[in-house]
């Protein structure tokens, strides 16, 4: 047992480490000890005493995939989160217009696919509310866009405006654009939106780093720096932020692989590396984005969509990285030490990246870059035991694997039976073996790891009131911290991270209760209470 006195103690509630732990000392930022009330003996006269109360104390939480400036400037935008009725969504857009009139444009995110038939939202419903000013508003997954007829014609989008190769336009029955933009066609707009300044980029990472520390999220990986093919660029406000101490949290930043361009891009990759390592941010991932989404069936699937009757189409979805040129491109990576990010949710695109890991093992053996795919909608069973065998993670984002209409209305009525009962196979990779780690995607969806913990466990919605989603491949609780905790720290190379154990940094999560002491069915309603990072408190909750 240490003689130092601690400078901080949490004493009085469960500790979760190994054993039986009750108490925990802290000093110069690292956890000094774990145990019991001898613990407690580390107290001096300067030493800060937190009574646990019988609430949980855990590692931080840290999100293995979210777009953390993204969401935070989102925030102060038109804000269409939290209901599916369209009529919210237009006061709301008429509301934001009017508080704003000297807004160019209408910008804003977060309306719900399920909200309109067959996921398309219509131009007209915009054009009610906004007509003498361009709207532009993304849907909650990010890979579609609602925009009005003002913002279509300053496009010059019409019936003879050609679907690019990686998107769609939706059309009316004429042919002509109804307002919803698909994947690569929302660039065709948002190439027009007015410059988000870096004053603003960092106004939006600092106020999404307050929103992440009060959910108990420490350290994330931000899935998109240097962004391009039509995303935003928002890598100067971590440069800015992690230069001047202002970015608390540890970050590690995934490089944007652009999907027009082939291998001569490496060596700026291997700039930017260098470059956007400073301080608190580590960029040494590299991230493919392999395919869209289910809902508008970009999803890349081994098998085809089937039509609103059941009947098989002739669309797999989109590979929007050659898959014959992409084990080189990450085997080369992997020869220099980058880690690869898969954004994989179809079992194609998944079976494609394990492919690309599988070769980069065999041409360079097992490195220390710990490949992670994320989303992972539907993984086909022989794939599932690859994960392990290959060492790469799965990163899961446990929100969406639940019943809610995105899922019942616009994904299962198009996909066959076995894909269809392939989603978010959790409980299947923990038993092949695999290391999973877990994220949000915010501002796809909520940040809140709590809320992820919940659907992993229960396969449903807090307070949803819907039967579990293939529970089959539930977590318990224990497991599903694990991957908001360790799994992610692994993933993050942040190895003295992720679990409570003597001479780990002190980035530390109080909740307000223990979850393990309550229904799983209620775990979602736990809340952080106190937030800290190298033992210092970055949150407080009222009254905490």
């Amino acid at each position: 047992m240490p003689t130092a006195a601690a400078d901080l103690l949490f004493t009085g509630g469960p500790v979760l480490a190994a054993g039986r732990a009750t108490a925990l000392a802290v000093r110069g930022g690292r956890i000094l000890a774990v145990g019991g009330p001898e613990v407690t003996a580390l107290a001096g006269p300067r030493t800060e005493v937190v009574e646990l109360r019988g609430r949980l104390l855990l590692p931080g939480f840290q999100d293995a995939h979210v777009h953390a400036v993204m969401g935070g400037l989102e925030l102060g935008q038109c804000d269409l989160t939290g209901t599916t009725d369209v009529g919210d969504y237009l006061d709301r857009v008429g509301a934001y217009a009017a508080a704003n009139p000297g807004a160019a444009w209408i910008v804003g995110s977060g309306w719900s696919m399920e909200s309109f038939p067959g996921g398309t939202p219509a131009r007209g419903l915009l054009d009610r509310v906004v007509a003498d000013r361009p709207v532009f508003l993304t849907n909650r997954d990010h890979h579609g866009a609602w925009v009005n007829s003002r913002a279509l014609a300053l496009a010059g989008i019409d019936a003879g405006t050609a679907d690019p190769a990686d998107g769609r336009i939706d059309r009316e029955p004429g042919g002509g654009p109804s307002g919803g933009l698909q994947e690569g066609a929302m660039s065709l707009v948002a190439g027009l939106l007015p410059p988000v300044t870096p004053a603003d980029r960092l106004a939006g990472l600092l106020r999404a780093q307050r929103l992440l520390h009060s959910l108990g999220v420490t350290a994330w990986q931000d899935a998109m720096l240097c962004a391009g093919n039509g995303y935003p660029d928002i890598s100067d406000a971590y440069l800015t932020a992690a230069g001047d101490g202002s970015l608390i949290s540890s970050v590690a930043g995934a490089l944007w692989w652009d999907r027009d361009r082939d291998a001569a891009q490496i060596p700026e990759l291997v700039e930017k590396r260098e470059r956007f390592t400073v301080g608190r941010l580590r960029s040494g991932t590299v991230k493919f984005m392999l395919d869209g989404v289910a809902e508008n069936f970009t999803a890349a699937m081994t098998v085809p969509y089937t039509d609103a009757h059941g009947h098989p189409t002739t669309n797999r979805g989109l590979s929007f990285v050659d898959p014959a040129a992409l084990p080189g491109y990450v085997t080369a990576l992997d020869a220099l030490g980058f880690q690869v990010h898969f954004h994989a949710l179809g079992d194609r695109a998944v079976r494609d990246a394990l492919d690309a890991v599988a070769a980069a093992r065999t041409a360079n053996g097992f490195r220390d870059t710990r490949p992670h795919l994320a989303h992972l909608q539907v993984v086909h069973p022989d794939d599932v035991p690859r994960f392990r065998a290959l060492g790469a993670t799965a990163n899961l984002q446990p929100l969406w694997a639940a019943h809610e209409p995105q899922m019942d209305d616009l994904t299962l009525p198009f996909l066959e039976p076995g894909p269809a009962g392939w989603q978010y196979p959790f409980g299947d990779l923990e038993r092949a073996g695999a290391t999973l780690a877990a994220g949000s995607d915010w501002p796809v969806s909520s940040p809140d790891p709590l809320l992820g913990i919940h659907v992993a466990v229960n396969r449903a919605h807090l307070g949803g009131g819907l039967p579990p989603f293939l529970p089959g491949q539930r977590l318990t609780l224990g497991t599903a911290l694990a991957a908001y905790t360790a799994g992610s720290a692994h993933v993050n190379h942040r190895d003295d991270t992720g679990h409570l154990r003597p001479g780990y940094r002190a980035d530390l999560v109080v909740l307000d209760r223990d979850p393990f002491d309550g229904p799983p069915e209620r775990i979602g309603e736990s809340t952080v209470a106190l937030t800290y990072i190298d033992g210092a408190r970055v949150h407080a909750a009222a009254g905490a």
